[in-house]
């Protein structure tokens, strides 16, 4: 059995491997919170070098009262304890962010004839890139806040990822040396080739032109090398703009795809020659996003074969180009079939775009959709690279946890049933008695994702309810034409989902979809709460903390988003209704707080403080924008004495019909007037 008593034993020739080391300090830690401290002997766990076993892979076997673990490297090793881990002690991948409960036992047992022998990866590179990680960034586990990234890597490992991009932007530099320290290879965002620093970060007061300043820009590329060397690393190179954008957004200069794709061709070239200089073994990739994989498809980008080409899905899961502002030509993201050269991608499962994306909840689409798209990327042979957006880890570990399922084990259909991967998902952190119940609430998620758009991933995640209510509200306060309010022109950030020319036609086509939606998540929850009623308090916590409060972040934005629509409608009548429009903005502020402070008490024991730094999607700033279209409608209705309204609601205010005097009662605040038509609106009629 391994017990408390279980000792952990190095191979002298490993003793050099910092990687291996934090490992076994986490299955002693995973030893210490799933057995009770007895005096039972436990048998001893052994490392052992064998140079014939192929990379990355282990043997496991046990032999008289020993466990050894057999690697020719050091992630070998890795996958080989936490294979371990999982396997006897049933400390799961992600028992970190979902909060697994362990209950502690004298000790557990391995067959005396136990032996497994892992196999290698179908995907030769595969991680996470640490991306949009707004939730991670500002919270810390026991005061600690590299601890968070450490919990994130370690999940990433015990899932058989080998890469990162660690972190994104200042981040991916300060948690480098510790994702490198952990195992593993280190790559690169899109926007800082060769993992540099960005241009204007380090020259702020420059212009950010490679033609006007290439020895500065050469100077970081070259900094970014020296800074890395000793390291694992899957150099990234290409040129993108300042931040996550074109470059030619900043530099009018390049105003065809000729000129653009040949200064990328150039300075990839050049990029290459720099790192070749220091190291001819170098491992070279390069991204196809945005727009550009529009110059390469175009035949404006030339870069060398032996570079591992990067396609990207649009953010949906969906193997096309991005949708950029209202531009959305959806070019297929793939390389032929029988393409020369090496292939991999870039695919989100989490992903932030001001429109429609899901960053704080699961993706909208389907496991079957994922599996579907990801077999496609299989037989184009682009498995030598996936780098998945794992933004805040938690909200996404089911996905995560399916993604790397394929790149283990591959998409062939056979190889992976859906079904019984989520049963068994739900089992692992649920427990088997409740497996049945959560497994049909997740087999549910994709179902009530709101369909905003023709094609099969136009399946809106909770961006659309917040951002959609915010660009609506703004697009009013704006544009107000108060001499012809019907008239009032259209948002113009909201045109990528509907082009009409006039506000109150785009609130119309959003309305008829946030209204579904509502529906369809109180339909959800009720069916989450039903399931909660017939699960253990355990089960029921978990079940919380990990499912229903994306539910419920759903259900209170699209709830929120409804009651935009309606107070929109009523002031844009040819007799605006200020009072009623003033009501429902009320309604919306009161969904979007209580959605906020819904999801503010799932935060317990070590993810206290978790969601505090919701700024993304943020759902509190579409409760502060609420609350000033209120002040705005109020202004409109009420103003300038602001006190028509309160004397029709507040009793001993003089009431509605005798004026005799300006005011006999203090003015209320927005919100307290709000409360009087609120009781006043639920009080029953008589």
């Amino acid at each position: 059995m391994i017990t408390f008593n279980t000792q952990i034993k190095l191979n002298s020739r490993l003793e050099d491997l910092s990687a291996v080391k934090m490992a076994i300090e986490a299955l002693k830690r995973d030893i210490v919170n799933t057995c009770q401290n007895t005096t039972t002997p436990g048998m001893d766990i052994i490392l052992e070098l064998a140079l014939d076993i192929k990379e990355e892979c282990f043997i496991i076997k046990a032999k008289d009262n020993t466990l050894s673990i057999a690697a020719s490297d050091e992630l070998g090793f890795i996958y080989g304890i936490y294979h371990v881990s999982k396997t006897f002690l049933g400390v799961h991948e992600f028992w970190f962010w979902n909060e697994q409960k362990f209950t502690k036992k004298e000790g557990y047992e391995v067959p005396s004839d136990y032996y497994y022998a892992s196999r290698p990866f179908a995907v030769r590179f595969r991680g996470w890139f640490v991306n949009d990680e707004v939730l991670i960034d500002g919270w810390q586990i026991e005061g600690s806040r590299q601890k968070p990234w450490e919990m994130v890597f370690e999940a990433l490992l015990r899932c058989g990822g080998n890469m990162t991009i660690p972190g994104t932007d200042e981040n991916a530099h300060i948690y480098c040396d510790l994702a490198s320290k952990m195992g593993l290879w280190i790559t690169h965002h899109h926007a800082e080739p060769l993992g540099a620093q960005m241009f204007l970060r380090a020259y702020p007061d420059l212009e950010a032109s490679y033609d006007k300043h290439p020895d500065l820009f050469e100077k970081l590329w070259i900094e970014a090398i020296e800074r890395q060397k000793g390291k694992k690393v899957l150099w990234n190179v290409g040129f993108r703009g300042q931040g996550d954008r074109p470059f030619w957004a900043d530099d009018p200069a390049y105003d065809t795809d000729e000129k653009r794709g040949k200064l990328i061709s150039k300075l990839i070239r050049r990029q290459i020659d720099l790192l070749k200089s220091y190291d001819k073994n170098a491992i070279c990739c390069s991204n196809l996003y945005g727009e550009t994989m529009e110059l390469y498809k175009k035949g404006f980008i030339d870069i060398p074969e032996d570079v591992i080409f990067i396609w990207a899905d649009n953010g949906f899961g969906k193997m096309v180009s991005r949708r950029q502002g209202n531009h959305n030509p959806r070019v297929p993201a793939l390389p032929e079939v029988g393409a020369k050269g090496r292939h991999g991608i870039y695919y989100h499962a989490s992903f932030y775009d001001l429109q429609a994306a899901a960053q704080m909840t699961m993706l909208p689409n389907s496991p079957e959709f994922v599996k579907s798209e990801l077999a496609r990327v299989a037989e184009c042979k682009a498995t030598d690279y996936w780098i998945i957006n794992c933004s805040n880890v938690k909200p996404h570990a089911y996905i995560l946890a399916l993604i790397a399922r394929l790149w283990e084990k591959g998409t062939d259909g056979d190889e992976l049933n859906l079904d019984e991967f989520c049963t068994q998902y739900c089992c692992d952190y649920f427990g088997r008695e409740n497996a049945g119940l959560v497994s049909e609430l997740y087999r549910l998620w994709p179902s009530y994702s709101p369909k905003y758009g023709p094609n099969e991933d136009d399946r809106a995640g909770e961006q659309f309810a917040q951002h959609g209510a915010r660009v609506l509200m703004t697009g009013l306060v704006t544009n107000y034409n108060g001499d012809d309010p019907a008239s009032t022109r259209a948002a113009a950030q909201w045109r990528w989902f509907s082009g009409k020319d006039s506000l109150i036609e785009q609130v119309q086509d959003y309305k008829k979809i946030v209204e579904s939606a509502a529906s369809g998540y109180r339909e959800y929850l009720e069916k989450c709460l039903d399931a909660e009623s017939k699960m253990d308090s355990q089960g029921k916590e978990l079940l919380e903390d990990l499912l229903i409060w994306q539910v419920q972040y759903h259900y209170y934005g699209y709830l929120g988003a409804l009651h935009i629509c309606k107070a929109i409608e009523k002031s844009l009548l040819p007799q605006p209704n200020f009072l009623d429009a003033f009501y429902e903005a009320g309604l919306a502020a009161k969904a979007f707080r209580d959605g906020y402070d819904n999801m503010r008490s799932h935060e317990n024991g070590v993810f206290e403080g978790f969601f505090d730094n919701d700024c993304e999607a943020d759902i509190r700033q579409s409760y502060y924008a609420s609350k000033s279209l209120m002040g705005f409608l109020r202004f409109h209705g009420d103003g300038p004495h602001f006190y028509e309204w309160q004397r029709r609601f507040q009793q001993g205010a003089g009431g509605e019909k005798v004026h005799l005097i300006l005011r006999i009662r203090k003015h209320l605040t927005d919100d307290e007037l709000w409360k009087m038509i609120h009781e006043h609106k639920e009080r029953p009629s008589t």
